[in-house]
């Protein structure tokens, strides 16, 4: 490295006059030339980093491209890969309604499914299903997250006694036989005048906001059925959340 003489001036002493100069060697660093390679280091970890991002890219286009041929041959051939296997499964929201009562507001809705044959069959061999219907009520917030103001959730229980050959209904303290395993759904099926929030939580004048949805609640099952019901099409059973707005007027109806 080679040298140069910089000029500093002396600091104030009491035998050294403040106006004294002296040369300082001092050795010129390198620093420019580590900068300029440090530069280039880091332009060619770019320059890798994006070549792995643009052959990433590619290969997660083509993989989609691939999917969504093999989706569609499958389409044409009347299999839908997606939609088609859980259609049976799915739970419809066909009506509901909330209405005011005594004391409160009382939701009344009509369900609609198909239940699965594993199903079927898990309930004539002893299993009993628990069926249950949740519902929400919340005030919206525009400064903040939305309100809760009521939650409620109703479980049916569905089983089969083999000794009467009759399907038992029970929820609450309500128990009830049927002759058939459809007489036992359509009962299920059907909600009606449940009390699901008080009119003393509501507040005159707000929007609320209220929505309802019937699922399999697999809760409720054996440890063992909990497991296998996870990875089975079958026990995935359950209806969309049904949006609707309930208006409380000034005189609480």
């Amino acid at each position: 490295m080679r040298t140069v003489s910089i000029l500093r001036r002396r600091a104030a002493h009491p035998d050294t006059p403040s106006t004294a100069w002296h040369a300082v060697p001092a050795m010129a660093s390198g620093a420019a030339d580590r900068g300029m390679a440090d530069r280039g280091a880091v332009r060619d970890m770019g320059l890798r980093t994006l070549y792995l991002l643009r052959g990433w890219l590619r290969r997660t286009l083509l993989c989609c491209a691939l999917l969504a041929g093999m989706t569609a041959a499958l389409s044409g051939m009347g299999l839908d890969v997606f939609d088609g296997a859980l259609a049976a499964e799915a739970i419809r929201v066909r009506e509901v309604n909330l209405d005011p009562g005594e004391g409160g507001y009382e939701l009344s809705a009509q369900f609609e499914f198909e239940l699965p044959q594993g199903l079927e069959d898990a309930i004539n061999k002893g299993i009993a299903l628990y069926f249950a219907t949740d519902f929400e009520l919340t005030r919206p917030r525009w400064y903040w997250f939305d309100e809760t103001a009521a939650t409620a959730t109703r479980v049916t229980r569905l089983s089969f006694q083999p000794l009467t050959r009759q399907y038992r209904v029970s929820t609450g303290g309500l128990q009830l036989r049927f002759a058939t395993l459809a007489e036992a759904l359509g009962f299920i099926k059907t909600v009606r005048n449940w009390r699901v929030v008080d009119r003393s939580a509501l507040k005159a004048g707000e929007t609320y906001l209220a929505k309802v949805r019937m699922r399999l609640d697999l809760t409720q099952l054996p440890k063992p059925f909990q497991v296998n019901a996870v990875n089975s099409r079958d026990w995935t059973l359950g209806s969309e959340w049904s949006h609707f707005p309930l208006v409380i007027q000034e005189n609480g109806m």
